[in-house]
Protein backbone atom coordinates (compact mmCIF):
# COMPACT_ATOMS: atom_id res chain seq x y z
CA UNK A 1 0.00 0.00 0.00
CA UNK A 2 1.34 3.42 -0.98
CA UNK A 3 0.24 6.41 1.11
CA UNK A 4 1.15 9.99 0.29
CA UNK A 5 1.49 11.69 3.68
CA UNK A 6 1.32 15.31 2.51
CA UNK A 7 -1.48 16.47 0.21
CA UNK A 8 -3.57 19.65 0.08
CA UNK A 9 -6.93 20.57 -1.46
CA UNK A 10 -8.78 23.88 -1.69
CA UNK A 11 -12.09 25.15 -3.07
CA UNK A 12 -10.22 27.91 -4.92
CA UNK A 13 -9.50 27.37 -8.61
CA UNK A 14 -6.54 28.60 -10.61
CA UNK A 15 -2.78 28.44 -10.26
CA UNK A 16 -1.49 25.28 -8.60
CA UNK A 17 -4.73 24.88 -6.62
CA UNK A 18 -6.49 21.54 -6.88
CA UNK A 19 -9.82 20.17 -5.74
CA UNK A 20 -10.77 16.67 -4.65
CA UNK A 21 -11.35 15.20 -8.11
CA UNK A 22 -7.93 16.34 -9.31
CA UNK A 23 -6.25 14.87 -6.24
CA UNK A 24 -7.89 11.52 -6.95
CA UNK A 25 -6.80 11.73 -10.60
CA UNK A 26 -3.21 12.36 -9.56
CA UNK A 27 -3.33 9.49 -7.08
CA UNK A 28 -4.60 7.14 -9.78
CA UNK A 29 -1.91 8.30 -12.21
CA UNK A 30 0.86 7.88 -9.64
CA UNK A 31 -0.42 4.57 -8.31
CA UNK A 32 -0.99 5.97 -4.82
CA UNK A 33 -3.63 4.18 -2.75
CA UNK A 34 -4.35 6.75 -0.04
CA UNK A 35 -3.52 10.39 0.66
CA UNK A 36 -3.21 12.12 4.02
CA UNK A 37 -5.05 15.32 3.16
CA UNK A 38 -5.35 18.73 4.80
CA UNK A 39 -6.45 22.15 3.63
CA UNK A 40 -4.19 24.15 1.32
CA UNK A 41 -2.62 27.37 2.58
CA UNK A 42 -3.53 30.09 2.09
CA UNK A 43 -6.91 28.74 3.09
CA UNK A 44 -10.04 30.21 1.55
CA UNK A 45 -12.49 31.39 2.61
CA UNK A 46 -11.37 30.32 6.08
CA UNK A 47 -9.99 27.44 8.16
CA UNK A 48 -13.45 26.07 8.96
CA UNK A 49 -14.39 25.96 5.28
CA UNK A 50 -11.09 24.27 4.46
CA UNK A 51 -11.57 21.62 7.13
CA UNK A 52 -15.14 21.08 5.91
CA UNK A 53 -13.84 20.56 2.38
CA UNK A 54 -11.39 17.91 3.58
CA UNK A 55 -14.18 16.21 5.51
CA UNK A 56 -16.40 16.17 2.42
CA UNK A 57 -13.54 14.66 0.41
CA UNK A 58 -13.00 11.95 3.00
CA UNK A 59 -16.71 11.17 3.01
CA UNK A 60 -16.79 10.99 -0.79
CA UNK A 61 -13.67 8.80 -1.00
CA UNK A 62 -13.42 7.02 2.36
CA UNK A 63 -10.96 4.43 1.02
CA UNK A 64 -8.65 7.01 -0.55
CA UNK A 65 -8.70 10.29 1.42
CA UNK A 66 -7.36 10.32 4.99
CA UNK A 67 -8.69 13.53 6.51
CA UNK A 68 -6.47 15.64 8.76
CA UNK A 69 -7.50 18.88 10.42
CA UNK A 70 -6.00 22.34 10.79
CA UNK A 71 -6.20 24.95 13.56
CA UNK A 72 -4.97 28.54 13.69
CA UNK A 73 -4.59 30.45 16.99
CA UNK A 74 -4.89 33.79 15.20
CA UNK A 75 -8.66 33.31 15.29
CA UNK A 76 -8.44 33.25 19.09
CA UNK A 77 -7.67 30.29 21.33
CA UNK A 78 -11.33 29.54 21.99
CA UNK A 79 -12.14 29.43 18.29
CA UNK A 80 -9.03 27.35 17.55
CA UNK A 81 -9.96 24.87 20.28
CA UNK A 82 -13.42 24.65 18.72
CA UNK A 83 -11.72 23.86 15.40
CA UNK A 84 -9.77 21.05 17.06
CA UNK A 85 -12.91 19.68 18.69
CA UNK A 86 -14.80 19.72 15.41
CA UNK A 87 -11.92 18.06 13.56
CA UNK A 88 -11.69 15.23 16.07
CA UNK A 89 -15.22 14.71 17.35
CA UNK A 90 -17.40 15.67 14.37
CA UNK A 91 -15.15 14.93 11.42
CA UNK A 92 -13.24 12.00 12.89
CA UNK A 93 -9.94 13.23 11.44
CA UNK A 94 -6.70 11.38 12.15
CA UNK A 95 -5.16 14.43 13.78
CA UNK A 96 -4.66 18.18 13.59
CA UNK A 97 -1.92 20.22 11.94
CA UNK A 98 -0.39 23.49 13.17
CA UNK A 99 1.54 25.67 10.71
CA UNK A 100 3.66 28.37 12.30
CA UNK A 101 5.08 29.37 8.92
CA UNK A 102 1.79 29.96 7.13
CA UNK A 103 0.11 31.41 10.20
CA UNK A 104 3.11 33.35 11.57
CA UNK A 105 3.74 32.14 15.13
CA UNK A 106 6.33 30.26 17.17
CA UNK A 107 5.15 26.69 17.40
CA UNK A 108 6.35 26.38 21.01
CA UNK A 109 4.97 29.71 22.29
CA UNK A 110 3.54 29.30 25.79
CA UNK A 111 0.52 31.55 25.38
CA UNK A 112 -0.27 30.99 21.71
CA UNK A 113 0.54 27.49 20.48
CA UNK A 114 0.93 25.33 23.59
CA UNK A 115 -2.74 25.60 24.65
CA UNK A 116 -3.69 24.13 21.27
CA UNK A 117 -1.00 21.46 21.45
CA UNK A 118 -2.33 20.45 24.86
CA UNK A 119 -5.84 20.29 23.42
CA UNK A 120 -4.72 18.04 20.56
CA UNK A 121 -2.62 15.86 22.89
CA UNK A 122 -5.68 15.24 25.09
CA UNK A 123 -7.52 13.72 22.14
CA UNK A 124 -4.87 11.04 21.62
CA UNK A 125 -4.73 11.93 17.93
CA UNK A 126 -1.66 12.69 15.84
CA UNK A 127 -0.17 16.18 15.88
CA UNK A 128 1.47 17.55 12.73
CA UNK A 129 3.73 20.56 12.28
CA UNK A 130 5.10 22.34 9.25
CA UNK A 131 8.86 22.25 9.88
CA UNK A 132 10.66 24.24 7.20
CA UNK A 133 13.15 26.97 6.40
CA UNK A 134 10.50 29.20 4.81
CA UNK A 135 9.98 30.40 8.40
CA UNK A 136 12.78 28.70 10.29
CA UNK A 137 12.56 30.81 13.44
CA UNK A 138 8.89 29.96 13.88
CA UNK A 139 9.21 26.28 12.98
CA UNK A 140 12.79 25.35 13.85
CA UNK A 141 13.42 21.69 14.77
CA UNK A 142 14.69 22.67 18.22
CA UNK A 143 11.20 24.03 18.94
CA UNK A 144 9.74 20.75 17.69
CA UNK A 145 12.01 18.81 20.06
CA UNK A 146 10.86 20.96 23.01
CA UNK A 147 7.26 20.08 22.21
CA UNK A 148 8.02 16.38 21.70
CA UNK A 149 9.79 16.19 25.06
CA UNK A 150 6.86 17.89 26.78
CA UNK A 151 4.29 15.57 25.18
CA UNK A 152 6.10 12.22 24.89
CA UNK A 153 2.89 10.22 24.47
CA UNK A 154 1.76 12.25 21.44
CA UNK A 155 2.80 11.08 17.98
CA UNK A 156 4.17 14.06 16.04
CA UNK A 157 4.56 14.35 12.27
CA UNK A 158 7.33 16.70 11.14
CA UNK A 159 6.14 17.74 7.69
CA UNK A 160 8.98 18.71 5.30
CA UNK A 161 11.60 17.58 7.87
CA UNK A 162 13.21 21.03 7.74
CA UNK A 163 13.15 21.48 3.97
CA UNK A 164 10.96 23.61 1.63
CA UNK A 165 13.30 26.48 0.69
CA UNK A 166 16.77 26.77 -0.89
CA UNK A 167 18.44 25.72 2.34
CA UNK A 168 17.19 23.15 4.81
CA UNK A 169 17.39 22.13 8.43
CA UNK A 170 17.11 18.41 7.81
CA UNK A 171 20.16 17.59 9.95
CA UNK A 172 18.65 19.44 12.89
CA UNK A 173 15.32 17.71 12.27
CA UNK A 174 17.00 14.30 12.21
CA UNK A 175 18.75 15.11 15.49
CA UNK A 176 15.43 16.12 17.05
CA UNK A 177 13.91 12.81 15.93
CA UNK A 178 16.92 10.90 17.30
CA UNK A 179 16.29 12.46 20.70
CA UNK A 180 12.49 12.14 20.58
CA UNK A 181 11.06 8.75 19.49
CA UNK A 182 7.57 10.26 19.13
CA UNK A 183 8.67 12.32 16.09
CA UNK A 184 8.20 10.87 12.60
CA UNK A 185 9.54 12.72 9.57
CA UNK A 186 7.53 13.34 6.41
CA UNK A 187 10.04 13.95 3.63
CA UNK A 188 8.20 16.38 1.38
CA UNK A 189 9.80 19.50 -0.09
CA UNK A 190 13.28 18.24 0.77
CA UNK A 191 16.17 16.86 -1.28
CA UNK A 192 16.55 13.14 -1.95
CA UNK A 193 19.98 12.92 -0.32
CA UNK A 194 18.53 14.26 2.94
CA UNK A 195 15.63 11.80 2.87
CA UNK A 196 18.06 8.91 2.41
CA UNK A 197 20.21 10.26 5.24
CA UNK A 198 17.15 10.31 7.51
CA UNK A 199 16.26 6.72 6.63
CA UNK A 200 19.79 5.49 7.28
CA UNK A 201 20.22 7.51 10.48
CA UNK A 202 16.84 6.98 12.11
CA UNK A 203 15.75 3.72 10.50
CA UNK A 204 13.13 3.19 7.83
CA UNK A 205 10.32 3.13 10.41
CA UNK A 206 10.75 6.85 11.19
CA UNK A 207 10.37 8.37 7.71
CA UNK A 208 7.27 8.69 5.48
CA UNK A 209 6.82 9.45 1.80
CA UNK A 210 5.05 12.76 1.13
CA UNK A 211 4.72 14.71 -2.10
CA UNK A 212 3.39 18.11 -0.96
CA UNK A 213 0.78 17.93 -3.72
CA UNK A 214 -0.14 20.22 -5.46
CA UNK A 215 3.10 22.16 -4.88
CA UNK A 216 4.96 19.19 -6.36
CA UNK A 217 3.93 16.46 -8.79
CA UNK A 218 2.91 13.32 -6.94
CA UNK A 219 4.09 10.83 -9.57
CA UNK A 220 7.47 12.56 -9.83
CA UNK A 221 7.99 12.64 -6.06
CA UNK A 222 7.04 8.97 -5.76
CA UNK A 223 9.46 8.05 -8.53
CA UNK A 224 12.16 10.01 -6.70
CA UNK A 225 11.54 8.05 -3.50
CA UNK A 226 11.62 4.73 -5.35
CA UNK A 227 14.86 5.70 -7.09
CA UNK A 228 16.65 6.95 -3.96
CA UNK A 229 15.83 3.75 -2.05
CA UNK A 230 16.74 1.36 -4.86
CA UNK A 231 19.76 -0.73 -3.86
CA UNK A 232 19.98 1.29 -0.64
CA UNK A 233 16.98 0.12 1.38
CA UNK A 234 15.46 -3.36 1.67
CA UNK A 235 12.14 -4.10 -0.01
CA UNK A 236 10.45 -4.45 3.40
CA UNK A 237 11.81 -1.09 4.55
CA UNK A 238 10.75 0.56 1.29
CA UNK A 239 7.20 -0.57 2.02
CA UNK A 240 7.40 1.07 5.44
CA UNK A 241 8.54 4.41 4.03
CA UNK A 242 6.03 4.40 1.17
CA UNK A 243 3.01 3.66 3.30
CA UNK A 244 3.47 1.27 6.20
CA UNK A 245 4.71 3.85 8.68
CA UNK A 246 1.94 6.38 8.23
CA UNK A 247 -0.62 3.57 8.14
CA UNK A 248 0.67 2.33 11.50
CA UNK A 249 0.56 5.81 13.03
CA UNK A 250 -3.01 6.33 11.83
CA UNK A 251 -4.14 2.86 12.93
CA UNK A 252 -4.83 1.59 9.42
CA UNK A 253 -4.66 -2.03 8.32
CA UNK A 254 -1.83 -2.61 5.85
Amino acid sequence: MIVDADCHITPVEGGVNIQTAELIRRMDYAGVDKALTWLQPAYFPDVDAGNALVYAAAQQYPDRILGFGWADPHFGLAAAKDQIKQCVEEYGFYGVKLNGAQNNYYIDSDDFALPLIEEIAKTGKNLAFHIGTDSYEHTHPFRLAKIARRFPETQILAVHMGGVAFHDLSEACIEAAQECPNITLIGSGVRAVNILNAIKTLGADRVCFGSDTPFALMHVELAMYQALMQNEVSAADQELVLGGNIARLLGLAY
